[in-house]
Parts: structure tokens; C-alpha cells; sequence
């Protein structure tokens, strides 16, 4: 088998304001060509398919294209919902789908239930909320560890009785993998991260969720995200991952995406980098530019666009002047939510910090807040379907 492994194309995303649906649309060009050329089996994409849980009407018609034009190409297409999409909503028609080559799981009911191409089996495990997936799966622990451990057992179960390779996908944050600044917090009770032991026994697991392409362990890998999605991957080399499963072998090779403008972070006085020849790439690119002058320039922003149009972001970090004191929002603005809520009661109460209980009952509230707001814009809420409590399950 022959299979394309790529992630979290976050359809109908922004970037500071700039629609990203031209370079999604591209993207998609490219991974059509790519299925024809190398006659890829299947594509396999592990979550997070929309940037949100109601996608706007353009944005279901680039998926809806997207599929087709990848089914038509020769390749069956395996969906897994992200913490990003609506899983009922991308679930849609599943079982009817199917019979066409696009097989979409969203819901614990599916878990252990592979998508079996060329005699491999291929489990896509959706974004598993703790919260929501922990009773229906029976895990002993109310943690992404915990529901991750359990939905292994039950695909071990499955593969077990089965026998021959076997692919997982799963939408998590495990343990050695590069975060950047446009993933969305999904830690529960400050903890997110998942050890890679947790897979062990599969052939090859194709993770989703963190925006870098990237390596946590041989044949455990991050596609990350098609498209740069914050300046903090500006460094990044976007593409998917080429494997091939034999019998005897994994082979994985990268599969660069086409750039559509690439991404530049700048940094110095405006003198300097309005006459600097060194930076004449950037002149295309998207930029993020730090301004380093002691006194903060007239006109700094429309001066800069002369030379770089593209310019999105504009900061000042003045050298040599006196320092100002940071507002509470610039202090706090880095940190989680739950630091928020310390740092704030430390601050108010004049450097006495929330005790260990204090602490507790705030990270109570905070998860409390994240569940609510989820279930309201439906985003990472599994259907349950016909499952029944798993218990006992490690």
C-alpha cells in the first residue's frame, strides 16, 4: 500500500486577516497531482479538515471538490475529525459515502472499526475530548492518555483477530512532537501530552495537530499543517509524508507543498531595513516586522510597505531607550489560562499567589469553561452512536 499522510488543512483559515482559501485551493492541485503521479492507494488526513466547527459555504465546496477530484485520481480518502471540526457535521453520510472511496470517522462507535486498503488496515481515531469519550470507551483515566489507551485496546482487539499491517491516525499531542503559536490549547487540567508507546504495535501512526511536518519517531509522524498558519513557521518546509508499506518494510519520503508567498520575520531599525539588499526576498513575502529604533518612527507602516507590500504585523521593541513597564494584558498574553487566573489573584493581591487548593479549583473552572465552550460551538464533541460502556478497558 501506497498512502499520502497529511493533516490539519484547517479549510477556511486566515492569516491576520488574509484568506487563505486561494492557497488551500492550490494545495489541493498539488496533492491531486501528486495521487496521479506516484498512483497513490489512499489519503489519509487526521484531523482538524476545517478551521471551525460551521465552515462557510465556499469552504465545503473546496472539501467537497477536493474529495472528489482525489477519488477520481485513483486514491480512496480517509477523513478523521479534528478538535477543530464539528464531528457530527463531517460525519455526515459517512456509511453512504463509503461506497464511494471516502470514508469520514468521527464518532467513538467507530473506533476499532478500520478502512482496509490493498489488505492494510487503517484505524483513524477522531479527536478524542476526555470529557466526552471517556465513559463510552471505558478508560480507567479521564485523560488524553487515558481515552487514547483505551481506543488502542479496542483497535488491538480488532487487530488481533485480523493479523497483516496496520496504519493508525490519531489527532493528539504526543509526547516529542514541536508545538508552534497556531495550535489550540487541548490540555486538560494543564495536561495534553501522549506518549508514542501508546501506538505501539502499528506499522505506521499518521498523527494530526501540530503545525510542523516532523519526525517523533520513525514511523510516528506529524504532516502538520499544509500551509503556514502563524509566523512562528516561517522556518517550516510544509508538505505531507510518501509511505510505502511493504511486507517487510516502511519507507517514508517528504512531499514538498507548493508555496504560494512565502513567510519572512524581520527585525532592526527602519533605516536598516528599508536599504538592507539582503532582505530583497522578503519584498514578496508575508512579513512580520520588529521594529528596534529607541524613538518609534512617523508613518512606520506605510514607509515599510513601500519596499515590502505584504507586510501584516508590525511590532516595536525599542533599543536603548528607557523600558516601559509592560501592561498586565502584554505580562499575561503568553501564558494558559490557568496561569492567567493565578498570575491574576497574585497581582491583585499583592504578590500572594493562590495556594495549591486555590489553584485546584481554578484549574476546575478553566476546564470547566473549555468543555462548555467547545459543546456550545460543537467543535471536538464526538457522537457517541450505538456504543455501549467499555469497562475494564486499560
Amino acid at each position: 500500500m501506497r498512502f499520502l499522510h497529511t493533516s490539519d488543512w484547517h479549510l477556511g483559515r486566515s492569516f491576520h486577516q488574509v484568506g487563505l482559501l486561494g492557497a488551500q485551493a492550490a494545495f489541493v492541485d498539488h496533492l491531486v497531482a501528486t495521487v496521479r503521479a506516484e498512483q497513490v492507494d489512499a489519503v489519509l488526513v487526521s484531523g482538524d479538515v476545517y478551521d471551525r466547527a460551521l465552515p462557510s459555504p465556499d469552504t465545503v465546496e473546496l472539501l467537497s471538490t477536493a474529495v472528489t477530484r482525489l477519488i477520481d485520481a485513483g486514491a480512496q480518502v480517509v477523513l478523521s475529525s479534528g478538535n477543530h471540526d464539528s464531528a457530527i457535521r463531517l460525519g455526515f453520510a459517512s456509511e453512504l459515502l463509503s461506497r464511494a472511496g471516502l470514508h469520514i470517522r468521527t464518532s467513538v462507535a467507530a473506533v476499532g472499526q478500520p478502512v482496509v486498503v490493498d489488505g492494510v488496515a487503517v484505524y483513524p481515531i477522531p479527536y478524542l475530548e476526555p470529557s466526552v469519550a471517556a465513559d463510552p470507551l471505558g478508560a480507567t483515566e479521564r485523560s488524553h492518555a487515558g481515552v487514547l489507551r483505551a481506543a488502542m485496546a479496542a483497535i488491538d482487539a480488532d487487530r488481533a483477530s485480523r493479523g497483516g499491517r496496520s496504519v493508525v491516525m490519531a489527532h493528539a499531542f504526543v509526547t516529542g512532537g514541536a508545538t508552534s503559536e497556531s495550535e489550540r490549547d487541548i490540555s486538560v487540567g494543564g495536561v495534553s501530552a501522549v506518549h508514542p508507546k501508546v501506538f505501539a504495535g502499528a506499522d505506521y501512526v499518521a498523527l494530526g495537530h501540530l503545525h510542523g511536518r516532523q519526525r517523533v519517531q520513525e514511523t510516528v509522524r506529524y504532516s502538520g499543517s499544509p500551509i503556514p498558519l502563524s509566523f512562528s513557521e516561517a522556518d517550516h518546509t510544509k508538505g505531507s509524508w510518501l509511505v510505502d508499506l511493504t511486507d517487510s518494510e516502511v519507507r517514508v519520503e517528504a512531499v514538498d507543498a507548493p508555496v504560494q508567498r512565502p513567510l519572512a520575520v524581520l527585525r532592526g531599525d527602519i533605516d536598516l531595513l528599508l536599504t538592507d539588499p539582503a532582505l530583497t526576498a522578503a519584498e514578496r513575502a508575508w512579513c512580520q516586522v520588529t521594529l528596534t529604533d529607541p524613538v518609534r518612527p512617523l508613518g512606520a507602516m506605510e514607509q515599510l510597505r513601500r519596499r515590502f507590500p505584504h507586510t501584516l504585523v508590525l511590532q516595536f521593541d525599542p533599543q536603548g531607550a528607557p523600558v516601559p513597564v509592560r501592561s498586565y494584558a502584554q505580562r499575561s498574553s503568553a501564558e494558559s489560562d490557568l496561569d492567567v487566573c493565578c498570575a491574576f489573584l497574585d497581582h491583585v493581591r499583592a504578590g500572594h499567589g493562590p495556594t495549591e487548593q486555590e489553584r485546584e479549583v481554578l484549574a476546575t473552572a478553566v476546564e470547566s469553561v473549555r468543555v462548555r465552550r467547545a459543546g456550545l460551538d460543537d467543535e471536538g464533541q464526538l457522537p457517541l452512536g450505538d456504543v455501549a460502556p467499555r469497562r475494564g478497558v486499560a
